[in-house]
């Protein structure tokens, strides 16, 4: 597999990451096995260092993080998952609105970030099944500090990421966090936020 190059500094990683098949399988045939889920990481992993190796301006790099993010994850849970309770009350416009929206934002939040860890590798360790969804453990290594745990889960129906571990911070739970925080902000009202949305990261 080939290895991610990073160097460390502050990595929520609410969102950046996901998968894609190995061979070209089919929709639901994605992570058919904890094997292809784990070559689906080592995919991104590569995705991933094209682009922060790739010498391009931020702003270009940003719009391939884009990218990356829409053919590897599993966008539609990721967006309904950091909506959270209030999805209940929003309109289909909205939720349709609300993910092309947090696809921009998670694009340039932790597009910036991916900079940061040039240097670095991420190595994946090993697979295991978990009820309806592949575990992948790897290992950030970075350059005079210590290395930390990363973690993907890969849905098996998807075969797309889906969520992340990254020194015992849950990906999901920061996201739906921080949306909670803007809607809060804005007293509930989802349209603002979503227009807000669209400018942050």
């Amino acid at each position: 597999m080939k290895p991610m190059h990073f160097s460390r500094r502050s990595f929520t990683l609410g969102a950046a990451a996901a998968l894609l098949s190995t061979a070209a399988l089919p929709g639901a045939a994605l992570a058919a096995t904890a094997a292809q889920a784990e070559a689906l990481v080592g995919k991104l992993v590569s995705d991933i260092n094209k682009v922060i190796g790739s010498g391009k301006s931020e702003g270009a790099m940003i719009k391939d993080f884009e990218r990356i993010f829409k053919k590897y994850a599993d966008l539609p849970t990721i967006a309904a998952s950091a909506l959270g309770v209030d999805g209940r009350r929003a309109t289909s416009a909205q939720k349709k609105a609300f993910t092309n929206a947090f696809t921009g934002y998670i694009s340039r939040k932790y597009g910036k970030r991916f900079r940061e860890f040039i240097g670095g590798e991420i190595r994946v360790d090993g697979s295991k099944s978990v009820k309806n969804a592949f575990q992948v453990n790897g290992t950030m290594i970075l350059r005079n500090e210590a290395p930390f745990d990363v973690t993907f889960f890969v849905g098996k129906k998807s075969g797309k990421f889906y969520n992340l571990y990254l020194e015992g911070v849950n990906m999901l739970l920061t996201e739906r966090t921080e949306i909670g925080a803007m809607l809060d902000k804005r007293r509930g009202d989802i349209d603002a936020m979503i227009a807000d949305l669209k400018k942050a990261g």
